[in-house]
């Protein structure tokens, strides 16, 4: 789009089209613009970028005539009539009669008003729904509307559209074109080409300008399919060169502790164990000795299910920093956790003893402490005082250990538990906690498995462990779904009732039972049952004869503690709570999980919770309870009582949900995928991934990429930025 202030010979970059206003555009007055703004578009980039949701193919346009009763189908019409009427009940019906030239077909809508003034005498639109008669003219109830403008053309691009905006299909199809027209010669200067052309030939990509065409514009649906593979590329590609940067820039700035493998430390924890590692902790164990060896700071990730053993591990490279004389850290999200982390690694290590020189006996005592916001102030000043001192070899916490008071006097290893994304402050903030000027190296860890594809991009600065195989001796948790609404008052289904009888003979037979809600209190909006009432009304009916305590975030820390010591205790026989068990706590001896209104959880968040059972020698089952009202909710049930497998789940929950959960966890400033998909385009973030390793190591500043290293920018947060771009 030729400028008087650009050079007219540079072709356009996305950071220049990122400023020109959608005003420039002819037809653009303040109220499209602001319709505009509604749908995220303010720029000529967001415009371009703003890609079609489908397309209308005029030259497989099926015809009326040709539609089969009870089957769907896609056709473009003409509005011939519109009218409104009341029925019984106050509702409003909506008829409208519609032609694609030869046939007519009826059109009804119940209850949208709207579609009235939506589909005015003349309006051109597509319809997808099923052909039914009714007294013997066809007709569609419902159908889905695209509307397309009075358009010509072989391939018509349908755009996303909303009400509320105001802007429809045909009004973005002409914005787009003009900003086309204007952009690509022979008006235009044409776009930049970020990728380097070996690239280009090596993929047999189309250029950045025949991509925009054929994505907006095209002539034909291989057009479509050229031009999606190489914006598709392109998106994954400078996401990977993204991160492939951070992790060579953190590689070539930071300078870590070389650590010696397999010490005397580590080998009594291996021989003391009673029983054989997997193989895939062993091949975790081994990777990560790998990185602690290297004098570069280790950013791995450890990902694996409920119970794959991840904290033996974590233990694993934590004994190897004890082993040459520094210290180690494991970091947990809560208290809770914190605490439980403790318990289990003291029982875990037992009476492991140190080999130690200086003392008479040749060994000392593995000191190992806990620091959380709880910790009483003499106990605290006594462990910050050991820490400094080197006195402590492990020390388990929760972001206390990142205050400002504390220090070690050597870190060698920090474990980050479930999720915590540490940015670059929060990794520097680590740093400084020791009086050593090597940085610790660090592994972070989640229960939460996602698959390998999404892993490369949403933790792509970090190596990744997976853990996918369970130790011998977890029993395997059966899964039964009950088909019955949550609140417990309202429900007589049998197998509710079958339920709780199978749960009083648990209990009678020395086992343990929790029971989950997703709501503490009452609500009116949703229809959930609530912590307290369903507690108050197992206690009187179905399991008022058992011991029951209850659970939730509301709750004193002290009384949370003393309910949970007492039922990890065997003091009570029924736990109901809300999701606060979710993560980390562990009693071997409960063998029933219940989960009411189970459609309203995620699959992530179900298998975290049912993985709370099974972790003893005692068959388990797991309840889910709940009416699914949606095809998603249904799938996500049954998908839980298919597979216990995290990783298999996994990939059930990006099919249902998509990657924007997934790529919630990334650290980024602009949303950066808006046609890749992790997962329909698997094959490409491998193969992005490749290609970004070998251009960052063939030019890691990417002096000989300027293009590029300017249009990362403007998808980078201003963190990014700076530590990536100028430093």
């Amino acid at each position: 789009m030729s400028d008087a202030k650009t050079d007219p010979s540079e072709p356009i970059s996305l950071r220049e089209l990122d400023g020109w206003s959608v005003t420039r555009l002819k037809g653009v007055g303040d109220k499209k613009a602001k319709g505009l703004a509604k749908a995220e578009i303010e720029s000529l980039f967001d415009l371009l970028t703003f890609y079609p949701r489908r397309y209308l193919d005029r030259t497989k346009e099926a015809k009326i005539a040709d539609m089969v009763e009870g089957e769907e189908a896609t056709v473009l019409v003409t509005v011939k009539s519109s009218n409104s009427r009341r029925i019984r009940g106050g509702r409003v019906m909506v008829n409208v009669t519609v032609t694609d030239g030869q046939s007519d077909l009826e059109l009804t809508f119940f209850n949208q008003a709207w579609r009235e003034r939506q589909l005015g005498v003349g309006r051109q639109a597509m319809l997808h729904g099923k052909l039914s008669y009714f007294r013997g003219k066809r007709q569609m109830a419902n159908p889905v509307i695209d509307l397309v403008g009075n358009k010509t053309g072989r391939i018509i691009p349908v755009y996303p559209q909303s009400e509320k905006s105001g802007i429809h299909s045909w009004d973005l199809v002409e914005f787009v074109e003009e900003a086309l027209r204007r952009s690509l010669p022979p008006v235009g200067r044409g776009f930049v080409e970020p990728l380097p052309m070996d690239l280009l030939d090596r993929h047999d990509f189309i250029d950045r300008g025949a991509a925009m065409q054929g994505i907006h514009s095209p002539e034909s649906m291989a057009e479509v399919s050229e031009a999606r593979r190489r914006l598709v590329f392109e998106e994954l590609f400078r996401m990977q060169v993204t991160l492939v940067l951070r992790k060579r820039m953190m590689e070539a700035t930071e300078v870590g502790l070389e650590h010696t493998a397999n010490g005397p430390l580590v080998e009594r924890f291996r021989d003391a164990l009673p029983f054989p590692l997997t193989g895939a902790q062993e091949r975790s164990i081994n990777e990560i000795v790998a990185d602690l060896q290297r004098p570069i700071p280790m950013h791995r990730l450890l990902q694996g299910d409920v119970g794959a053993g991840k904290t033996l591990v974590a233990v694993a490279a934590m004994l190897t920093a004890v082993d040459g004389g520094h210290q180690a850290a494991l970091m947990a999200p809560t208290e809770v956790l914190a605490e439980q982390h403790a318990a289990g690694i003291r029982q875990l290590l037992g009476d492991l003893t140190v080999p130690d020189p200086a003392t008479l006996m040749g060994d000392r005592p593995l000191k190992i402490e806990l620091l959380t916001n709880r910790t009483s102030t003499p106990d605290r000043k006594r462990i910050l005082s050991e820490m400094l001192l080197g006195q402590t070899d492990l020390v388990i916490g929760t972001h206390a250990l990142i205050q400002d008071n504390v220090q070690f006097d050597s870190l060698g290893v920090v474990v980050i538990d479930e999720q915590h994304r540490f940015g670059v402050e929060q990794r520097a903030a680590l740093g400084e906690k020791t009086r050593g000027e090597l940085l610790p190296d660090v592994l972070v860890m989640t229960a939460t498995p996602i698959p390998r594809t999404a892993a490369m991009t949403v933790y792509g600065d970090l190596d990744v462990s997976v853990l996918d195989e369970l130790p011998p001796g977890r029993t395997p948790i059966v899964t039964k779904w009950v088909q019955a609404a949550g609140s417990l008052e309202d429900d007589t289904s049998l197998d509710l009732e079958a339920m709780w009888t199978e749960i009083r003979g648990q209990v009678a037979q020395g086992r343990q039972v929790y029971v989950v809600c997703p709501l503490i209190d009452e609500s009116e909006k949703l229809e959930v049952a609530s912590a307290e009432t369903t507690f108050e009304r197992l206690a009187a009916v179905e399991l008022d004869e058992l011991r029951l305590g209850l659970l939730h975030g509301r709750m004193h820390s002290n009384d949370k503690d003393e309910t949970m010591t007492r039922f990890r205790d065997g003091g009570l026989d029924v736990l109901v709570a809300t999701t606060v068990i979710e993560v980390g706590v562990d009693v071997p001896n409960a063998t029933v999980m219940v989960i009411l209104d189970a459609d309203r959880f995620g699959i992530a968040q179900l298998h975290q919770l049912r993985g709370r059972v099974g972790r003893g020698e005692h068959a388990s089952t797991c309840w889910l309870v709940g009416e699914a009202t949606t095809p998603d909710g249904e799938s996500r049930l049954e998908a839980l009582v298919e597979s216990t497998d995290g990783f298999e789940l996994a990939e059930v929950d990006l099919e249902l949900r998509g990657e924007g959960s997934i790529m919630g966890e990334r650290q980024k400033g602009r949303n950066d995928l808006k046609l890749a998909s992790l997962r329909r385009d698997k094959d490409v973030v491998v193969a992005a991934r490749k290609e970004a390793v070998a251009l960052i190591d063939a030019d890691p500043d990417l002096s000989a990429h300027p293009d590029l290293a300017a249009e990362l920018e403007l998808f980078l947060d201003e963190e990014d930025a700076e530590f990536l771009l100028k430093g």
